[in-house]
């Protein structure tokens, strides 16, 4: 069952340039997130062990606060309610259309694969010292060709993974 509604991919693209064009412009970075997420552990972990954070050598260089990438995190998170609110397409899901087709309703699974891939995709990011935004879409606006090599990565990763996961439709 394909998914319908959203917003249009070339209208969403060049707003997304904008949004990367004002971050240089107003704020001097580039695009990343990945960073906000170690930050924000840290940020949790000094509440409770202060001393631990004082003296992990990470922390010196990524100081555990609330700056521009925590508050561009955040708006992500504020502008896809927008987006999908604003597109007719939000609903409240515990299992996409896809994933109950393919393998059923049961949440916990579900649950138990986003978790592990969440993990893998973010100890990924922290090995390359980036995320898909900063390294493709950052690097692409640089004209980097390593931004570029990236970004064809992560959709060949993509299409294999969605390949091994969804070909063949149905339930098995």
């Amino acid at each position: 069952m394909r998914e319908t509604g959203g917003w249009n991919p070339y209208i969403a693209g060049i707003l997304s340039g904008f949004v990367s064009i004002g971050s240089v412009w107003f704020v001097g970075k580039y695009f990343g997130a990945s960073t906000t997420f170690v930050r924000t552990t840290g940020m949790l972990e000094k509440l409770v062990a202060p001393e631990r954070i004082a003296s992990m050598p990470y922390f010196i260089k990524e100081v555990p606060i609330i700056d521009w990438q925590w508050m561009f995190v955040i708006g992500i998170l504020i502008g896809s309610f927008i987006a999908a609110v604003s597109s007719g397409s939000f609903r409240l899901q515990a299992v996409p259309s896809m994933w109950k087709e393919r393998f059923g309703a049961a949440i916990f699974p579900r649950a138990t694969v986003a978790f592990i891939g969440g993990m893998i995709a973010m100890f990924g990011a922290r090995l390359a010292d980036g995320c898909p935004s900063g390294h493709g879409l950052s690097g692409v606006t640089q004209l980097a060709v390593s931004g570029f090599v990236a970004l064809v990565c992560f959709f060949v990763g993509g299409l294999i993974s969605a390949n091994l996961l969804y070909k063949g439709g149905g339930k098995s």
